[in-house]
């Protein structure tokens, strides 16, 4: 095959915090709807916060820095050993951060 893959890769560390609560569950938070009500409905009595069982989830993430690479289309089959041996010599591994995670692969002719 002709042409290159741009790998697009991040480390991932084990303190890292990767978690979904959808918005019914953050609604039912006392703490979280009392501060709802008060920037948004001060003054107001007896209310009831809502949410559509099917809305939204919020995402909390450990923010990373995304790191690439370019090889063969050749290689495609050794992309994750790839992308884990350019993590290595970039010296981004680390004794907590010893792992990677594919984010995008980018096909060019």
């Amino acid at each position: 095959m002709n042409g290159t893959i741009l790998v697009t890769y991040k480390v991932l560390c084990k303190a890292d915090l990767n978690k979904e609560v959808s918005l019914t569950e953050l609604l039912l938070n006392e703490k979280i709807a009392k501060l709802i009500r008060s920037e948004y409905a001060k003054g107001f009595r007896n209310l009831e916060l809502l949410a559509e069982p099917t809305q939204a989830h919020i995402k909390i993430q450990t923010q990373k820095e995304l790191h690439t690479f370019e090889v063969s289309k050749d290689d495609f089959a050794d992309i994750l050993d790839l992308a884990e041996e350019d993590a290595t010599n970039k010296k981004l591994l680390k004794k907590e951060c010893e792992r990677v995670e594919l984010v995008n692969i980018e096909t060019s002719s």
